[in-house]
């Protein structure tokens, strides 16, 4: 590295330092001009964790951590793999990941890629692969809260693209664009002619010295684990929430600038404090999640060789598919 880009780093590092220092110092006179707003944003964030995140997602957890502890998850989809290894090419563990985090809903997909690559029982190219498209929003939040939220007469039709976007997506990630890179280098020895599938899933990554747990050591672990996985959640919820008072100084804005904001920062409360006002939006940025999502995400998958950033691109991308087939349908006009 020249001299001059050591300099440009340093000066990078130290403009991004300011800033963070200048967001914490305007966060805090905020926190203590507006006491009693802070105390409603901590709590709703709080409430929500309660009533929604604890009940729906830490059983799933628990149970889920079980199995993979005891190493079943495998039995356990059995009769749906060869369906799932079919569109998506995934071994039985990516179908297990494949199918909790789309029954079960965010951050399911995340936290069971998560453990799944720690214990070394997926590689991490399917593992990213995974994460790219079946950590979203669950079928039951999706119709319990969001269609009742905004009131939605016809959900049919974004109940399909909330799952048949992410569904399409991930089988082209995982199905058809390994093929056409393959395609694309004819030059390669034939050697290297093995199928899509093993190529791009089946890595030497993939650890076959996993011991499985007893019944009562996995349940332990699992609820630990979970416990711990829940407590996080409801931690970045709260200060989310609380991010919200970043623009109270400046009532005048356009209310759909604020309600955009709200999304994009935490899906939940910005969905609430949206109403029926703006359905589009909503649905738009479901698959998105928000950046509280994100970070949940990163969470999830700490202290594995697993990257946020491609999750992220990913999810742009979606949202930005999401956002094109709402402008070509109009469901609500």
């Amino acid at each position: 590295m020249s001299t001059m880009q050591k300099n440009m780093q340093c000066l990078y590092q130290k403009a991004l330092s300011l800033l963070y220092m200048g967001l914490a110092l305007y966060l805090t006179v905020l926190l203590l001009r507006y006491p009693a707003l802070s105390l409603q944003y901590a709590s709703t964030g709080l409430t929500l964790w309660l009533q929604k995140m604890i009940p729906t997602l830490l059983p799933f957890m628990i149970l889920s951590g079980i199995m993979i502890s005891m190493n079943v998850t495998q039995q356990f989809v059995s009769l749906l793999h060869p369906v799932l290894h079919f569109f998506f090419g995934t071994t039985p563990n990516g179908s297990y990941t494949l199918l909790m985090g789309f029954l079960c809903g965010f951050p399911m997909g995340a936290r069971i890629a998560g453990e799944l690559r720690r214990k070394g029982r997926i590689s991490k190219k399917e593992a990213e692969s995974l994460l790219a498209f079946c950590n979203n929003i669950g079928p039951i939040y999706f119709l319990s809260f969001v269609v009742s939220t905004l009131s939605l007469e016809r959900p049919v039709l974004p109940f399909l693209l909330m799952y048949g976007v992410p569904f399409f997506y991930g089988m082209a990630l995982m199905r058809i664009f390994p093929v056409f890179s393959r395609l694309a280098k004819p030059w390669k020895h034939s050697t290297d002619s093995v199928s899509p599938t093993k190529e791009t899933h089946n890595e030497s990554s993939i650890r076959k010295d996993s011991a499985p747990e007893e019944l009562l050591p996995a349940i332990d672990s699992a609820i630990l684990s979970g416990l711990i996985g829940i407590g996080k959640l409801g931690g970045y919820m709260v200060f989310f929430n609380l991010l919200n008072i970043m623009f109270v100084p400046f009532p005048n804005l356009p209310p759909f600038l604020l309600h955009l904001y709200q999304c994009i920062l935490e899906i939940t409360s910005g969905i609430a404090g949206c109403g029926n006002a703006h359905p589009y939006l909503v649905l738009i940025l479901l698959p998105f999640g928000g950046f509280s999502c994100i970070a949940q995400t990163f969470s999830m998958i700490r202290g594995t060789d697993l990257n946020i950033r491609p999750y992220l691109f990913h999810k742009l991308m979606q949202t930005g598919i999401t956002a094109l087939c709402y402008f070509v349908l109009r469901p609500f006009s």
